[in-house]
Formats: structure tokens, sequence, C-alpha cells
């Protein structure tokens, strides 16, 4: 038998990665605009996982292929499975007439390409599905860890081994924490809405920390055959500018708007003509966005001036800050940035922060200086599947001569990391060891 794959194998292995890049682009919309349709997170992502189902069984067939506006195509789809379910729902359960007057209305507004008059209807004082979808997926009944877990999710369409790698926690940690987390919504009668006022504030710090780990998701992706996923890192900067214009006397909002401003003015530099990774010393700085740079540099002074220099978004985006005013890679001021991670290091101790100021350190005062902070991390339990502290360690090594164990270390991070590009950019490191 021939190893040779057939037309249609391929045909339908091209049409099954053209789906998984669509979902990846679109499922939290189709999830979020579901939702506020079915008003049930976990209902919605069922419909939209089937109308994913349906796009795979109809592109794969011979003569279809993906539609023009394959985005489009899935929300019609998921709409109308979920106009389907809820027809179903009135005939057979009954259970309010309320809700079959509710129903009526939705059939009357919702024609088959799904014009606005729905949307327009239901405007609450943000008018943001994915807003809605964070705020819900961030209600307290939720742990905090349950809560980013399912946003990632739902928001940023990844699977449950890519979120325990973001998280460094066991896969099936993250997926009986999602299940669960998804079955306490349903039961608790989680509305699907912003909060007003005091509620909002309640649950305001676990929002920025998803909208953060969202972004950083499309900053350096977990996996997949891309370093960066842009989408992502758009859908983050635009919530947080929506969360600072609904709340422009919180400090922690400006922070974090700075931060990914800032970071997000680097996207174009990140990557070379061919897509691979290229580090922030080696980056051509007349690509960044000077625009993005002034309104980070903005959000910060706005979010200090409201008493939040302290704050761990506010102090990340000063990093990010000194490296933005910096002409170059050289002109950076290390010895400052290590300070601001020391005060971070107060603020927030973690694993993570303790390697990154371990970098700076190597910038400001040389690796042999850095190497003691690194090997101390080794047995940190948060760090066992992160790339980046062999990676880290590999660099120091390399910069101290010790090419054979830098190389060692260098491929011990690619085995690790599930992107395909960071993985040929540490194992072309690792070459260059000799």
């Amino acid at each position: 038998m021939s190893g040779r794959a057939s037309p249609q194998t391929t045909a339908d292995d091209a049409a099954r990665r053209a789906i998984d890049a669509v979902w990846r682009i679109e499922s939290a919309k189709v999830i979020a605009s579901v939702a506020r349709v079915v008003r049930d997170v976990a209902l919605a992502e069922e419909l939209a996982q089937d109308a994913f189902v349906a796009a795979l069984e109809h592109w794969s067939q011979p003569g279809v292929g993906v539609p023009e506006k394959p985005g489009a195509w899935l929300m019609t789809t998921a709409k109308n499975k979920a106009l389907d379910r809820l027809r179903q729902h009135a005939l057979h359960a009954r259970k309010h007439e309320e809700y079959g007057r509710d129903l009526d209305a939705r059939e009357a507004h919702i024609t088959p390409d799904f014009v606005d008059a729905l949307d327009a209807a239901r405007e609450d004082d943000i008018g943001d599905d994915l807003l809605r979808l964070i705020f819900t997926a961030c209600h307290p009944v939720l742990s905090v860890d349950a809560r980013a877990a399912l946003t990632l999710r739902l928001i940023g369409g990844l699977t449950t081994d890519e979120i325990a790698r973001a998280f460094l926690v066991p896969e099936p940690t993250i997926a009986q924490r999602i299940v669960r987390a998804k079955r306490t919504l349903s039961a608790a009668r989680v509305p699907f809405e912003v909060p007003k006022a005091d509620a909002r504030a309640a649950r305001l710090g676990s929002v920025l920390e998803v909208i953060y780990l969202v972004f950083n998701e499309g900053y350096s992706a977990t996996a997949g055959d891309d370093w960066m996923r842009p989408a992502l890192c758009e859908d983050a900067l635009r919530l947080g500018r929506i969360l600072a214009e609904l709340t422009p006397d919180e400090s922690e909002v400006h922070g974090l708007v700075a931060l990914m401003e800032i970071q997000a003015s680097r996207t174009k530099a990140r990557v070379d003509r061919d897509g691979r990774p290229v580090l922030l010393p080696d980056q051509d700085r007349s690509r960044w966005d000077p625009l993005l740079i002034r309104r980070g540099l903005a959000a910060l002074e706005r979010s200090e001036a409201l008493g939040g220099a302290r704050s761990v978004y506010a102090l990340q985006a000063a990093l990010a800050a000194c490296h933005a005013r910096a002409p170059s890679a050289a002109g950076t001021d290390w010895p400052m940035i290590v300070a601001l991670y020391d005060a971070l290091m107060q603020t927030a101790p973690t694993p993570v922060v303790e390697l990154n100021r371990a970098v700076a350190v190597s910038m400001a005062y040389g690796p042999e200086a850095a190497l003691p902070i690194v090997d101390a991390l080794a047995g940190a339990p948060a760090l066992k599947r992160y790339h980046w502290l062999p990676s880290v360690r590999a660099d120091l090594l390399a910069k101290l001569g010790r090419t054979d164990e830098a190389r060692a270390e260098f491929e011990r991070a690619a085995a690790l990391t599930m992107n395909a590009r960071e993985r040929a950019f540490l194992l072309e490191r690792a070459g260059a060891m000799g």
C-alpha cells in the first residue's frame, strides 16, 4: 500500500488546518455572541463547537472549500443552532410564558444573516459581547484560577493542554477546572452581563488578570506554528481600553493598558520576514509603533498620578517604558530595570519575575552575577515545565563560554516548548554552539 496521501485526504487536512485557524481567531466572538442569545456560557461553547464540526464536514466536501468569510459562516451556523435549541426548549419544556415571548422576540429580530436589530435591543452600558463574556467568566462564584482558565478557553480558544502550559500545571487539573467552572456558572444561573458599580469593582482585579493572560497568549503563543497571535493582543488591548474608559479612576486599569500598549508597540519587530522570533536586543527599533508607545506612556503617567506607581501592572509598564525610551539596546538603563524588578519582587514575588530579574542582572552586571540566581530557581515547581528557564540559563552559559552546557540547555528548552517557531529558534541557537 502506497504511503502517499490521497487527494481527498490532502484536501481534508487543508480544510482542517484552515478551520483550526478560523477557530483560533473567531471562536471567542462566536461564543460571546451566542451566549448573549442563550444566556448560558457552557451551552454557547457547545453550540459554537457544533458549528465548528459542521464547518469541518461541509468545507471538506469536494468542490466546497473554505468560504470567503469563514468567521461569518461559523457565526451564522452557531446562531442558527442556538435558535433551534431555544425552539426545542420552548416546545418541549415550556417553563415560562415569558420565555416563549422572549423566543418570539428573538425570532422576529434574527434573520438568516442576523442583522444588528437584536444587538441594538440588548445593548447595555458597555455593549461589547466579549467584555460581557469575560465578566461572566470572572464571576466570584468561581475561584480565581478557574476564572482565568475558563476565559482563556472561551476568549483565547486555547486547548486544555495549552492552558495547562500557560498556568504551568498538569493538563487534567485544567480540564477539571474548566468543566467545574462551566457547571458552576450554569447552576448559579450567572447572568450574561457586565455588572454594575460595586459588583463590577469587586471583579475588576480578576478581569484584569484574565485580559493580561489573553494578551500574553497573543504576544507569545503557547503552541502552534506562529510565535504570536496578534488578534488576541488586539482583543485584549481593546478590552483594556474599554475598561479604562469605564473606570477612569482605577490606577491598575491604566497600568495594565500602559503595559499592553507598550508591549504591543514591538509586535512588527518581534518576527523577521520569515516569521521567526527576533529577541528584544536584536529588534529594529525603527519598527516599533511610536503611537502605541505614546499612548502607553500617557496611560502609565495616568496610573502613577492616581497613586498606582507601585502596583503590579504599573511596575511592569515602567519596565517596558525603560526599553521604549532607550535609543538602542546598548543604551538601555539596565540598573534602573533591575531596581524596578526588585520593587516588583516586593509587590508580586514569583519565580517568573525572579527569572526576568536575572536577565536584567545579566545585562547590568554580567552573566556571572545572574547565573547563581537562575540556578537557585532550578528546583522551583512552577518552573518545572517552563522552557524559558533552561533558555535563559543557556544564554548565560553561552556568554560565559560554556558552550557544551549551553547547547544542552537550549535543546532542553526546545523540548519543552509547544510552539513550532520557538522550538526551531532554540534548536538553531543550540546548533550555533558548535
